[in-house]
């Protein structure tokens, strides 16, 4: 069982980024998904989660409007489209799977190796 997230790089503030996470060894059906990230010097925090159908979605404070989360079954895939990126958005992002829906990183089971986002100019 493994999740493969990708996508990170560095980008300007305003700019856009989109993370991928894409999973092995076992189908996304019936997993809700879950981002998070950690930046330098804190702890790992909520920032999207999206349910197996992707009829609901949750979002950090920090992110609502800017940021959104979207799952292709058909893909194994869930994606985290970053948009108006700001400086505090640099962290690494981690995509996580567990049955139902959640905010909570100790709820999650499986965890992707996480992809770094910078934003700076």
């Amino acid at each position: 069982v493994q999740l493969q997230a990708s996508g990170g790089g560095l980008v300007q503030p305003g700019g856009s980024l989109r993370l991928s996470c894409t999973a092995s060894g076992f189908t996304l059906d019936h997993y809700a998904m879950g981002w998070f990230r950690r930046a330098p010097g804190k702890e790992r925090e909520f920032v999207a989660a999206v349910s197996w159908g992707g009829g609901r979605t949750y979002y950090a404070d920090s992110v609502k409007g800017r940021f959104t989360i979207s799952n292709n079954n058909a893909e194994n895939t869930v994606y985290l489209q970053m948009n108006s990126l700001k400086p505090e958005d640099t962290a690494v992002y981690y995509c996580a799977a567990r049955y139902g829906i959640s905010r909570l990183v100790s709820e999650y089971r499986y965890w992707g190796q996480g992809t770094l986002v910078t934003v700076s100019s």
